[in-house]
């Protein structure tokens, strides 16, 4: 089971195989698209991403040196015509200095791509949100050859849809990075806090009030209070505890390591660490965690000594036992987890 692993400057890349990733992938925003349609993104981020196609060349080379493999994100929803033409010349470079996978989302697209057999893979991007078969063997004959899921997916519909398309390689997230919303259907870029920050962390203020202009009874105002009270708590979790870390410097927040014993097992391919745009220091830690519990999956050890491992290596095992951090809560069913349902009080 490989271990996909982002950057976003050409300096990561050393430092980021050999703490243990196996695949990276970055984003590139070339300086013609930038002088042709005005914009910094092509994937939906106005920054971290490379710029120059010698930082490209660099970047595959240096992987393949190390044994290792890179793949180049252009994983928006939709292009026009022309910013495709753009892409699929960029798409050219890329697989022309030998580089591994395309990460693509849009359908139009990924069929130019397909066309033109650049003798590179296609990866479809969790942008896709392909959440069943039938969407896998669609994407698989327009010359997809592996499907990165969507979050949220439970991991019996992941067994179901690998065990039906054995062909294909499958990749998950594995820690890192949740989103409040299904990203696939997300029209908004990934600011910085600075310029506002992504939509979901807006700390919108709420008004009640009744479709027939009565009064809110009290027990129905307590309830809706409740309500955004559990909403709070449960995006803190989403939003990685608070953006905090653990005394190792692992990240709290979503996490799904003690799923990795099922998903190895139920044919996935590769476990994805998200987080293109988070400091260095944050990646390298992450990959550490990840592939301590991946290889302990890899030799052997059982699914319950894996949960013991992987929800008290960050010493907090009672935000693991919430449930509220994990990519896939249904593994608290399959396992011995101590004091299954804890809730966590959201720290102020």
């Amino acid at each position: 089971m490989k271990i996909v692993a982002p950057i976003s400057k050409a300096e990561e890349l050393e430092p980021v195989l050999e703490a243990g990733a196996d695949e990276v992938f970055f984003g590139m925003v070339p300086q013609e698209w930038t002088r042709q349609f005005g914009i910094s993104t092509v994937s939906r981020r106005l920054f971290g991403n490379i710029r120059e196609y010698a930082e490209m060349q660099w970047i595959i080379a240096t992987a393949h040196a190390a044994g290792k493999q890179s793949m180049l994100t252009l994983n928006a929803q939709h292009y026009t015509e022309p910013q495709m033409q753009c892409l699929i010349e960029l798409a050219r470079r890329f697989a022309g200095e030998g580089g591994d996978a395309l990460i693509l989302a849009d359908p139009a697209l990924l069929m130019a791509v397909a066309e033109l057999d650049l003798g590179i893979r296609i990866h479809l991007s969790s942008i896709a949100a392909c959440r069943n078969s039938e969407s896998a063997r669609f994407f698989g004959e327009l010359g997809v050859g592996r499907v990165i899921f969507p979050r949220y997916l439970k991991l019996d519909e992941i067994r179901d849809i690998a065990a039906s398309l054995p062909h294909m390689e499958f990749e998950t997230f594995i820690l890192n990075d949740g989103c409040i919303y299904e990203e696939g259907v997300c029209h908004t870029i990934h600011l910085p806090q600075q310029y506002g920050g992504p939509i979901c962390m807006d700390a919108y203020q709420y008004s009640f009030y009744r479709a027939d202009g009565q009064r809110i009874d009290k027990a129905t105002q307590q309830a809706l209070l409740q309500n955004e009270a559990d909403y709070k708590e449960w995006t803190w979790y989403k939003f990685s505890c608070g953006f905090s870390t653990s005394e190792q410097g692992y990240t709290f927040g979503p996490c799904g390591l003690c799923a990795i014993s099922r998903l190895a097992r139920d044919g996935v391919t590769a476990i994805k660490i998200a987080g293109r745009e988070a400091p260095l220091e944050r990646k390298l830690k992450s990959i550490q965690l990840v592939r301590s519990v991946r290889d302990r999956v890899t030799s052997g050890a059982t699914a319950q000594a894996v949960y013991d491992y992987a929800s008290n290596v960050r010493a907090r095992p009672e935000l693991c036992h919430s449930g509220y951090m994990c990519y896939y809560p249904e593994v608290l069913d399959e396992v011995e987890c101590g004091q299954p349902g804890l809730r966590v009080a959201l720290h102020k």
